[in-house]
């Protein structure tokens, strides 16, 4: 009997995590700090640009004080699509900042290598003096919005004009975000955590309120649009004037934990409009010969636990599927769809993998999986051996490149396409507004 289902349990068991807490909390104590949030910023990053919009009133919401550290370059080995995150990074921008009435340009700002590293280095030099955010704010919004003459007025040409001279000061702080355990930018680290900009502060503020660090009589959560109302009520019903059999189509994968979350939000949101569900499998990075660094990882490992716990989804008992498990459930597919039984098998695969520890590379372990999806575990014994699975496999990875997606999980409506299952919400906006189905 394997003892990793058990360990990663423990790994993501909130007792460990509020354990962990009490120590970063005793340590802060001890050494008398203040509550300290690091935040990592990047110029050119959209993400970093929206919330560097909400963190004065985030400042002034809780007793906590911040600490910035500006970087620039990205960690190549942990963006295998670079252009294409790019290009998601700036529409996923628009969506946050029209999401909380902030301000976003319509076009990218242009691109100057020289000019960035001259930039970066005004915010580093601010960073070492008090009011970093109230001198960063107008710089960034200069920048996004390719306001030339007043990033001109903005800057010390002096300091921009030698860039070379903050690069030990640059590369130190991009050590310190590699070090500490991260890669992306727009990134909060407070007590041992991490929080990936506006779509985790709601994480953040949860935690602040609950260490009684909310200035206000009323402990709110401000940060949560992006779920709140999911699958929200019908009052005209759905489907009134459009077609109906246009799917939800899922890009998915067995491997990976945010695709379990999604897979069950969006059969959720499939039932609740009533429209099909399409999911198309590919194969995990690792057996496409690509490389997931060990940080990121750990990192997502921890971030879909508590992303699972805030939609209610069981998380954590795992038995990783990478290789003959993912190519048994993949063997089994076919046969699942035939019966009507597809996306119940791929629930059951999904959930037994990242949430009951049920290894799918054993016979034993994969007839739970499929007799409890309500397929015929002999009749299914025998198809294991057919490869017929690679070949639709690489099809769905090719179709979704030709969407201008790479990674999973994405999931498309007709012509809204969104990475992430944290975005599945732009998916059920897509959907009510070509249902016509009135808001209430």
């Amino acid at each position: 009997m394997s003892i990793a289902p058990h360990l990663t349990r423990l790994i993501t068991s909130q007792w460990l995590r509020n354990f962990k807490r009490g120590i970063k909390e005793r340590q802060r104590r001890r050494a008398g700090q203040p509550h300290k949030v690091t935040v990592y910023l990047r110029l050119t990053d959209p993400y970093s640009y929206v919330l560097l919009q909400v963190l004065d009133q985030f400042a002034a919401r809780y007793a906590v004080e911040f600490e910035f550290r500006t970087i620039l370059n990205l960690q190549p080995e942990m963006y295998p699509a670079p252009e294409l995150w790019e290009k998601n990074a700036f529409q996923d921008g628009a969506h946050l900042a029209n999401l909380y009435g902030l301000d976003f340009p319509d076009t990218r700002p242009r691109r100057d290598l020289e000019r960035d590293a001259g930039l970066t280095a005004q915010l580093l030099h601010w960073e070492l003096q008090p009011g970093y955010a109230e001198h960063a704010l107008p710089l960034f919004e200069a920048y996004w919005q390719d306001d030339q003459a007043k990033l001109s007025n903005l800057i010390d040409s002096g300091i921009t004009e030698h860039a070379e001279c903050y690069q030990h000061h640059l590369t130190a702080n991009e050590v310190h975000l590699r070090s500490n355990g991260h890669y992306l930018s727009a990134m909060l680290h407070y007590g041992g955590e991490w929080y990936w900009g506006l779509d985790r502060l709601a994480h953040l503020e949860c935690r602040l309120n609950e260490l009684g660090l909310a200035t206000g009589t009323i402990a709110e959560i401000h940060f949560d649009r992006g779920y709140r109302d999911f699958c929200r009520p019908l009052p005209t019903g759905p489907n009134s004037g459009t077609d109906a059999a246009t799917p939800i189509t899922l890009y998915w994968s067995f491997r990976s934990p945010y695709s379990y979350i999604g897979l069950v939000r969006a059969k959720q949101l499939a039932t609740h409009y009533q429209l099909p569900l399409e999911v198309k499998p590919v194969l995990p990075m690792v057996m496409r010969r690509m490389q997931v660094p060990r940080t990121k990882g750990f990192y997502i490992l921890t971030d879909a636990k508590r992303e699972a716990t805030q939609y209610g989804i069981d998380f954590g008992k795992i038995a990783d599927p990478l290789g003959a498990g993912v190519e048994r459930c993949y063997a089994l597919y076919e046969f699942a769809v035939s019966a009507g039984k597809g996306l119940e098998f791929l629930e059951s695969c999904a959930r037994g993998a990242w949430a009951e520890g049920i290894n799918a590379a054993t016979d034993a372990g994969l007839q739970v999986l499929v007799e409890r999806a309500g397929l015929d575990w002999q009749q299914a014994r025998w198809l294991l051996t057919e490869d017929g699975w690679r070949i639709w496999a690489q099809r769905n990875l090719a179709d979704m490149y030709s969407a201008d997606l790479w990674g999973v999980p994405s999931l498309s409506y007709r012509d809204t396409k969104v990475y992430g299952q944290d975005r599945i919400e732009c998916i059920e906006q897509a959907i009510r507004y070509a249902h016509k189905v009135e808001e209430v």
